[in-house]
């Protein structure tokens, strides 16, 4: 399968906002967390993000279909975080993700950091990101009962 990346426009905000509400919501549902999750935001969320002057998003394109997208920001063109990346549930442990990573990892070579966060709770997303070298900074925020949030760190 041929992964590659290309950067979002105004056009792609409903279809980026319509996948990240199906990749998100049973995240929602198993953790209930209303105040973080993507598929709570409005779709006027989306477009902030890819019209961000510091970051934007970038569609996740699967044998030429839209099958996610991955939101970045930067710090003075050194210091990216990663926020939000999804993929549609079919899609999902094929190494889309894996792949989306590592091309937006390549598209801006002068990182010297990389930063995320999760669910501590969701092993798989977990596994995947120690898997792509990030570490777990020892920084975490309790959402609720379900779900604690844990960041992550790579560095170049």
């Amino acid at each position: 399968m041929e992964v590659r990346l290309e950067k979002a426009t105004d056009k792609d905000a409903q279809s980026i906002f319509d996948i990240q509400v199906k990749a998100f919501m049973p995240l929602l549902h198993k953790y209930k967390d209303y105040e973080t999750n993507p598929a709570y935001e409005p779709v006027e969320r989306v477009i902030t993000r890819i019209n961000n002057p510091d970051g934007g998003f970038y569609k996740i394109l699967a044998d030429n279909k839209l099958v996610g997208a991955i939101c970045i920001l930067w710090r003075e063109n050194l210091q990216f975080w990663i926020s939000p990346m999804f993929i549609l549930p079919s899609y999902q442990g094929k190494g889309v993700a894996q792949k989306a990573i590592t091309l937006i990892e390549e598209l801006f070579p002068q990182a010297i950091t990389w930063e995320l966060a999760t669910i501590l709770e969701d092993d798989r997303n977990c596994y995947l990101y120690e898997k792509m070298g990030y570490n777990k900074t020892g920084v975490s925020k309790k959402i609720n009962d379900n779900a604690t949030l844990i960041y992550y760190k790579k560095t170049c």
